[in-house]
């Protein structure tokens, strides 16, 4: 088959003047392509990279692929920017991997998603959307309690996400939701924060079953106040050590597994997605986020967990593949095609 490979790479995207320098934090670099393109040339596909952005719109009208897979995140602030690419494709009623429109656009907001979760029955911290930092009334007012983690609400890879980003009192907040309206143009998010541990889950495939639970310690040793922000995420390996299987309660492990897939399925999402959680002192499991366009550089935590569950890096993307392949119903022309049919 003839696969488009859609993406955003880091040097694509021009940084306008006064940029955060986490601006590209969520688009890719060549290597997360290479080793994407191998991967499925080695299941004896031909892969034609179509990129993102404007390069996408001028390439896909004449590439005549059979199907996409779609890792591009889109571009701009927007908080639908994840949906442009599956969007364009539907349009053309091009088969492609990964959630449609709706669910990318659900995803990305955190409040929305954190709506979908409460209806579905599950935790999730308390938390507040600050509009504007003049919402801000004073001390007095209704806010869930401190301390607060303050984050952008439209964005993923911990964009915005420090480890200044915790406010103990009311003196830090304020500055906290000014540095999110003014340097990522966006409603910023209060959340109550989860004393606890750090837990990512993987879920692949059609139907859905959990690649892995993935806790992430601090190499200091376990602390209650961890946060895994955007420094730890980029120094990992000095940093932290991921556990796969965690070391929780096997009950706590399977109320994170049950509730990753009520979720994956309340929020519509298809053949891959992360979802995040804090595990809090007396295992009661709160939803953070859930991420359906999830890294697949070898750095980034599916791949890591795949690792550590004893997968391949070619089988993990084997397996996204087939699912979507299933899904519009392309796995038996492929299987056909492997076999000369």
């Amino acid at each position: 088959m003839k696969i488009g490979l859609a993406y955003d790479l880091k040097a694509s995207v021009a940084r306008p003047v006064g940029a955060t320098d986490d601006e590209a934090e969520e688009y890719d670099p060549p290597e997360t392509i290479d080793a994407l393109a191998g991967a499925i040339e080695g299941l004896g596909h031909r892969v034609v990279r179509i990129g993102g952005g404007p390069e996408f719109l001028s390439t896909i009208l004449h590439a005549q692929v059979d199907m996409v897979f779609n890792i591009a995140e889109g571009r701009g602030t927007y908080r639908s920017r994840e949906s442009q690419v599956p969007g364009v494709l539907e349009m053309l009623d091009i088969p492609y991997s990964g959630s449609d429109p709706l669910t990318l656009a659900i995803c990305l907001d955190k409040p929305f998603a954190k709506q979908v979760a409460l209806a579905a029955g599950v935790l999730t911290p308390r938390y507040r959307v600050i509009e504007s930092p003049t919402d801000l009334a004073g001390p007095t007012e209704t806010l869930p309690p401190f301390p607060l983690v303050v984050k952008p609400s439209f964005e993923g890879s911990s964009k915005g996400i420090r480890q200044t980003s915790k406010a103990e009192r009311w003196e830090h907040l304020t500055p906290l939701v000014e540095a999110v309206h003014n340097h990522y143009h966006q409603p910023a998010l209060v959340e109550e924060f989860i004393p606890g541990r750090e837990v990512t889950v993987g879920v692949v495939g059609s139907p859905p079953q959990v690649l892995g639970v993935m806790e992430v310690v601090p190499q200091t040793g376990a602390d209650d106040n961890f946060m895994y922000t955007l420094e730890v995420k980029r120094a990992w390996r000095e940093t932290v050590f991921y556990r796969c299987p965690p070391q929780l309660p096997p009950q706590c492990v399977r109320e994170i597994e049950a509730v990753s897939l009520i979720l994956f399925k309340a929020l519509g999402c298809r053949d891959i997605a992360r979802l995040d959680f804090r595990i809090d002192r007396a295992n009661r499991v709160y939803f953070l986020e859930a991420n359906p366009l999830p890294g697949l550089g070898s750095y980034s935590d599916v791949p890591l967990m795949a690792g550590l569950m004893g997968w391949s890096y070619n089988k993990l993307i084997e397996s996204i593949l087939n699912s979507a392949l299933a899904r519009h119903s392309l796995l038996e022309a492929q299987h056909a095609h492997r076999a000369g049919v």
